[in-house]
């Protein structure tokens, strides 16, 4: 039988100064000593804070991402971040498709798929985000929209070395979150069409201090990627706390 170890994840998004980070840090650290290890805890700090976050965090059981990662070591690519600026900061994961830069940005799915390439071949876990409009949910596409996402975005990666984050747009910021039973449906068609079943599947979408514990005992779901929940340290604590049945 297999053990998938979940991953709580934080993306702070564009939020917190170097300042902001240390504060934040000596706050969080002391509340999750006692954290069980049976799971894995990240934070994605904005690039300019990486390097504060990964000085402040040195020796604690907090892992490192990034908000992005290019697909090229280095070159003529503005405002981009290679995996190779990243490994000299000891950042271990990379998301990648996240809603906003798939919607401000026009990131298409062979993006997605060449920077999630890029972040394995470097020694980065990529967490690669998934999910549907309200518009597509309405029409009763979800699952149509999230295969291709999936087949597209995840060709040619190594689904040991990765995770992979459902997060419906519609649940993002709004305060909507949806129901657990049906972010675990989809979390668990997720695994049967990678066809991997080790694979880590988060949910994102609204994730809060009051359904953290139902979410996480959920059957098909492996941790949460969490925005505006894990920008307060006692919030984002309780979250990395949950507590299973």
């Amino acid at each position: 039988m297999s053990v998938r170890k979940p991953v709580i994840a934080g993306n702070w998004k564009m939020h917190m100064t170097c300042v902001q980070t240390k504060q934040y840090l000596s706050q969080f650290l002391p509340l999750i000593q006692s954290t069980s290890d049976d799971r894995h805890l990240v934070i994605a700090p904005p690039f300019t804070a990486i390097s504060t976050f990964a000085e402040s965090a040195l020796g604690s059981r907090l892992e490192l991402s990034s908000q992005n990662v290019h697909w090229e070591d280095d070159g003529a690519f503005t405002a981009e971040v290679s995996p190779l600026m990243l490994l000299e900061h000891d950042v271990r994961y990379a998301i990648v498709g996240h809603s906003e830069p798939r919607k401000y940005f026009s990131e298409s799915d062979e993006q997605i798929n060449r920077r999630a390439i890029s972040a394995q071949a470097h020694g980065l876990i990529p967490i690669v985000c998934v999910g549907e409009t309200d518009d597509q949910r309405e029409r009763g596409e979800e699952e149509r929209v999230i295969r291709r996402q999936v087949e597209q975005g995840l060709e040619e990666i190594d689904p040991k070395r990765l995770v992979v984050a459902y997060e419906p747009i519609w649940a993002i910021g709004t305060g909507k979150t949806c129901e657990a039973s049906e972010a675990n449906r989809i979390c668990g068609l997720i695994r049967k069409w990678v066809d991997a079943p080790d694979l880590i599947v988060q949910y994102g979408g609204s994730v809060k201090p009051g359904n953290i514990d139902e979410i996480m005992n959920m059957s098909d779901i492996d941790g949460v990627l969490v925005g505006g929940a894990s920008l307060d340290p006692e919030s984002f604590a309780r979250i990395a706390n949950y507590k299973r049945k």
